[in-house]
């Protein structure tokens, strides 16, 4: 029992330690915001993803020590849950404490025999703490003026600069409150509040002050995000309502935020308030917490397997050349397994595309990418898959599937929200749709490329609209730095044989790219085509990438806004515009 409580509490330090590092490179993103040290801000980013497993790593070798040949032993670890339990009971981050423990075994394990009687499968606390959401709200009361609670309310979380112009800033939001706000939220209620949380959220270059309009029982989401002039002066650059604008900032295929929340729970609990629709695993991960929001989400889609029947189907769309994606129609979320083998002419290793995921989760996803989660030895029941599904398991990855009795074990797997494929969304798309989503489809791979990120393979099959109509990339296995490539026109022909050859006659390195042959992406959709060529023909132009090319090698850091931008006041003093 003494042994077990050592290698207890060894794992219970691990995680404090963790948790406290964590916080130290979050606690700096203010400093960085006023400094305007935008890749110190990318790096801390990265830093703070990588914590996570050196921890883990850094534990793992001392609880070898502890436990010796034990190690293995599986009624060791049940007995050490049990204390560990015991230690992390009444704990504030409990729920982060289990995740840590999980890890470790798995780590021992190799994510194999993962049961709730040796690791924390479901949580004998809950599935999270039950915090005091007041404790990290600060309450404005409306008091008949909308301009002195604004100014009290922007005074508290002012920073070490001066705002570029704050009453040229309050009026705007004045004027959006009473123009689209007002008509749609009773602001003459006797009890209006605004509860904002108590810290800002940063990412990028931005920062946002997140919060709720109160009116007795009814609420409205609120957000004010903040931009950096290139004086060092600071501005409010709109004002967002409404559980979807917010959800579309806390999205699955941004970065992680930076906000200083010593009880990340009380945080959640909040957002989940403000996005009812958002599970509360993408919350906890877009906090940057996305190992915990790993074990939510596992947590979450056991509960679902187990109160519905429907069966897991091939995902609809045309078949990857690399991987094969399955779901099922009751399910928000997509399972995308690495072929065995790939279709030609696709010609890269296990390693190489696993390593793409890898560079997707470091990376700026600039609203434009699907953050993932990734699953080793993950268990299903057999009798959920189709039969149409498992011939296609067994005959493209026949090495990542075994059956034990009723269970079928997938030993590598990736998750991810469920979009429609741009291609299928297309065929039944208005006019007016058309138009929109190729200008998203558009401005997603110029949003890619000004974060280093070339997306490779563009086909309209790769690209998949949200419920929000916005258009995000989810194929990784041919992603690159924008500044690895090598952007070239096509060379003309200098006689009649090199213009009738079938093959290239000119010379291709292994980075070279012509993005002339981008027209090739809408093949079998014209219509989609003449839309995009309107508006995005420049992609076409090798010139238009390689300046993209010296902007980021300059050390320019792009602005991503995640709201549109017609909803941005306008830079001009006088000129205050609404929502629109």
């Amino acid at each position: 029992m003494e042994k077990q409580e050592r290698f207890a509490r060894c794992i219970f330090n691990g995680f404090e330690s963790y948790f406290a590092e964590f916080q130290n490179i979050t606690l700096g993103a203010r400093t960085r915001f006023e400094n305007a040290d935008w890749h110190g801000m990318r790096v801390a980013s990265i830093e703070r993803i990588d914590l996570y497993k050196a921890k883990i790593t850094s534990v793992l070798s001392v609880v070898e020590l502890i436990a010796g040949e034990q190690l293995g032993d599986y009624a060791f670890w049940s007995g050490t849950k049990a204390e560990y339990a015991e230690l992390i009971r009444g704990h504030n981050n409990f729920e982060m404490a289990e995740t840590f423990y999980n890890s470790v075994y798995c780590a021992v394990f190799k994510h194999r025999k993962i049961r709730d009687e040796y690791a924390f499968i479901f949580s004998p606390h809950g599935d999270m703490p039950h915090p005091d959401v007041s404790k990290v709200v600060k309450t404005y009361p409306l008091n008949n003026n909308l301009a002195d609670l604004l100014s009290e309310l922007f005074e508290d979380y002012a920073f070490h600069m001066p705002y570029e112009d704050i009453q040229r800033d309050i009026g705007r939001i004045i004027e959006v409150i009473n123009s689209y706000l007002a008509p749609r939220f009773n602001l003459d209620h006797p009890n209006v509040e605004f509860q904002i949380l108590e810290h800002h959220f940063f990412r990028n270059k931005g920062a946002y002050i997140v919060g709720r309009i109160v009116a007795g029982s009814a609420s409205m989401p609120l957000v004010f995000p903040i931009q950096q002039n290139e004086s060092g002066e600071i501005y409010i650059d709109t004002v967002l309502f409404g559980a979807d604008k917010c959800s579309v900032l806390f999205s699955f295929t941004r970065s992680y935020f930076m906000v200083d929340a010593s009880i990340p729970s009380q945080y959640v609990l909040f957002l989940q308030q403000l996005m009812p629709a958002k599970p509360i695993s993408e919350i906890y991960s877009a906090m940057g917490y996305n190992k915990h929001g790993k074990t939510y989400y596992y947590r979450c889609a056991h509960r679902h397997m187990t109160r519905t029947q429907d069966q897991f189907m091939i995902a609809p769309g045309i078949k990857g050349m690399v991987m094969s994606v399955f779901t099922m129609p009751s399910y928000d979320f997509v399972f995308k397994i690495i072929k065995d083998r790939f279709t030609p002419p696709k010609d890269m290793t296990h390693e190489q595309v696993r390593e793409k995921y890898r560079l997707v989760k470091r990376s700026d996803r600039a609203g434009r990418m699907a953050d993932t989660q990734e699953f080793t030895n993950l268990a299903f029941a057999r009798e959920r898959f189709s039969d149409e599904l498992m011939e296609e398991l067994h005959e493209v990855a026949p090495s990542v599937i075994e059956e034990h009795g009723k269970a079928l074990i997938i030993k590598h797997v990736y998750v991810e929200r469920r979009m429609t494929p741009l291609n299928l969304y297309l065929q039944d798309a208005t006019e007016e749709q058309v138009i929109a989503v190729m200008d998203e489809y558009g401005n997603a791979i110029k949003q890619l490329a000004s974060a280093n990120i070339f997306p490779g393979d563009m086909l309209l099959k790769n690209f998949g609209v949200t419920r929000h109509g916005r258009v995000v990339f989810y194929d990784y296995d041919e992603i690159q730095p924008l500044v690895d490539c090598n952007f070239r026109k096509i060379p003309e022909p200098r006689n009649e044989a090199e213009e009738m050859a079938s093959q290239p006659w000119y010379t291709v390195g292994p980075n070279d790219i012509f993005p002339e042959e981008f027209r090739l992406f809408f093949s079998g959709n014209q219509r989609a085509r003449k839309v995009f060529d309107e508006m995005h023909s420049d992609i076409y132009e090798s010139e238009f990438w390689q300046g993209l090319q010296e902007r980021i090698r300059s050390g320019y850091i792009e602005d991503f806004f995640p709201y549109r931008r017609k909803l941005r006041f306008p830079r001009e003093a006088n000129n205050p515009q609404g929502m629109s």
